[in-house]
């Protein structure tokens, strides 16, 4: 079997295996985390060490524009002044798939120790991430899908997956209107009103 039909088997499996947990109940911990922050007047920020930072750099934007201000938060800078950005009650989003990265682990300890919540997004619930964290989102996978198993690749996916998904719970809480998204995204395409919406 050639690495692409490896490939592609492990993204059809991976999937397969997170539709069934895209239920509202999987993810009400966070977002109540998130919408009692908001009412509070705090914040939502949302970190990652490696590939986990650029999900991290989506998801603040996705958020964003659907009616939950979000900020991206180095995983590193953060132990070295960036936690100057939160103030205390702010809700922060890890994201590592072991749930055990080093570095991600100090900035967590940080984070709490300065009166912060964590939300943590991993593949392993037994992790030190997982149960250290106020709510913990579970995004495991079994197999990356490359030919080492190792470089990120549908642990990516599915981490996006289940973020994306939060965002979904949130946005409709939120009751977003289409008017209010292209406030947020006036830009392209979807900056402009559809004949339906105004």
């Amino acid at each position: 079997m050639s690495c692409m039909n490896t490939f592609a088997e492990a993204v059809r499996a991976e999937m397969d295996a997170a539709l069934p947990l895209l239920k509202e109940e999987t993810f009400l911990p966070a977002a109540q985390i998130i919408w009692d922050a908001q009412a509070n007047g705090n914040r939502i920020h949302i970190t990652g060490i490696g590939k986990p930072a650029h999900i991290a750099g989506y998801m603040a934007s996705l958020m964003s524009s659907t009616g939950t201000p979000t900020y991206f938060l180095h995983g590193t800078e953060a132990v070295h002044g960036s936690c100057g950005q939160l103030d205390a009650g702010d809700v922060v989003i890890c994201i590592s798939n072991s749930g055990e990265t080093a570095e991600l682990k100090a900035t967590a300890l940080a984070v709490r120790n300065n009166g912060y919540k964590v939300i943590a997004v991993t593949g392993n619930p037994e992790s030190w991430m997982a149960k250290f964290a106020d709510a913990h989102i579970c995004a495991h996978i079994d197999n990356e899908g490359g030919p080492l198993n190792r470089a990120p690749r549908t642990s990516i996916l599915v981490e996006t997956l289940m973020l994306q998904a939060l965002s979904v719970v949130l946005q409709e809480r939120r009751a977003i209107t289409p008017q209010e998204y292209v406030m947020r995204h006036p830009g392209g395409s979807l900056g402009q009103l559809r004949d339906h919406e105004k």
